[in-house]
């Protein structure tokens, strides 16, 4: 069973054993019996850490899952959202920056790539 740390607002901290289920739970106080809340300890590293390196970190630990790949169409479309000019409440803002599918034929004719060939464009 794991360790985990609770609070009691009069005598600081203290350890109790719980099951991971239980940890949730509040635990009494080993010395006034109060019931005390589980708290969660941040590294201190992390609260003296520049603004910037803690943002990289939080990046990188978004990243893991889904990496960023930093492709030609990523970054003009990075430097699309931080030059949007429209300010707040334009409409635009909540949807993606992205280069239109549009393609011409040889003979002129617009053509709409897309995995449904029966659609009709406008």
């Amino acid at each position: 069973m794991p360790v985990y740390d609770y609070k009691c607002p009069e005598h600081g901290l203290f350890y109790e054993l719980a099951a991971m289920d239980e940890s949730s739970q509040p635990r009494n106080c080993p010395t006034c019996s109060k019931l005390c809340a589980r708290v969660l300890m941040v590294a201190p590293e992390f609260l003296d850490m520049k603004t910037e390196n803690r943002a990289a970190h939080t990046r990188n630990e978004m990243a893991v899952h889904s990496p960023i790949l930093s492709t030609p169409d990523y970054r003009a479309e990075q430097q699309a959202r931080r030059e949007h000019k429209h300010g707040k409440g334009c409409g635009c803002g909540d949807k993606p920056i992205r280069k239109s599918n549009l393609l011409y034929t040889a003979e002129g004719n617009k053509m709409f790539p897309s995995m449904r060939p029966w659609m009709i464009s406008h």
